[in-house]
């Protein structure tokens, strides 16, 4: 299922399939989204997308986007928030094709369903049936939390640091960074942007010791850090030239 307008670029096959995979992961974002999804479940299928394409030789024969409808179905079973395989396709086709008319429930209907389910099992297989990941959602909630307690509570109310983390965090996964590093380094990673941004700092006397963020998580280092922003902000750079 290829989106209308869709071309075929073979030059620069390595950053044609980076833009390539970032595109299919905000369909897989917005598609979540109209189809009621909670974040984890999003969060799921985006990494078993990458995971997916991760475990197979370059370039691979497969259509991304029956990937990322396939990657919607088995996150749904394994969040336990069910999908109908006919929402999916209703929803990833009004997307792909936003000025044609819904599908009919004829042969090629049929025929996507079975290749959804089809390219599920595929992937169970390539990924030996390890579908169920530790997410930095959890982490991130809990670091927001002790936070707000050390910080200033007028400064904290003022500045969205919670919805700019929160942000960030849904927007590294457009470049699978949950594969690369350990979901409470990838926690720290997005608040200590967040604070950037926004010039907060974090009140002397809870670094007295240590810096705030070993507090959080010992094994991690300030070089550590800024790898993980400068792979992040690479993506935002990404979609200002797909833009």
């Amino acid at each position: 299922m290829e989106p209308d307008g869709a071309a075929s670029d073979q030059t620069g096959l390595g950053s044609a399939e980076t833009k390539t995979h970032f595109k299919v992961t905000r369909f897989i974002m917005e598609a979540g989204v109209k189809l009621g999804l909670r974040p984890i479940p999003v969060a799921t299928a985006c990494t078993i997308y990458h995971s997916f394409f991760r475990a197979t030789v370059a370039p691979a024969p497969y259509d991304p986007y029956l990937v990322a409808m396939a990657a919607l179905y088995l996150a749904g079973k394994v969040e336990e928030q069910h999908l109908r395989t006919r929402d999916i396709i209703n929803v990833s086709h009004r997307y792909l094709h936003p000025q044609s008319e819904p599908l009919e429930l004829d042969s090629h209907f049929w025929e996507l369903r079975d290749s959804i389910v089809q390219c599920e099992l595929l992937m169970l297989r390539v990924l030996g049936f390890r579908v169920s990941f530790q997410h930095p959602h959890k982490y991130l909630l809990h670091y927001l939390l002790s936070l707000r307690q050390w910080m200033n509570r007028h400064g904290w109310e003022r500045t969205p640091i919670s919805a700019a983390a929160w942000a960030l965090l849904q927007d590294s996964y457009h470049g699978g960074l949950c594969l690369r590093y350990p979901p409470q380094h990838v926690a720290v990673a997005v608040l200590h942007l967040a604070l950037q941004c926004y010039g907060a700092e974090v009140p002397a006397h809870v670094e007295a010791e240590r810096p705030w963020w070993q507090v959080f998580s010992e094994d991690l280092s300030k070089a550590q850090i800024d790898q993980i922003i400068l792979d992040l902000i690479q993506i935002y750079t990404l979609d200002a030239e797909i833009a």
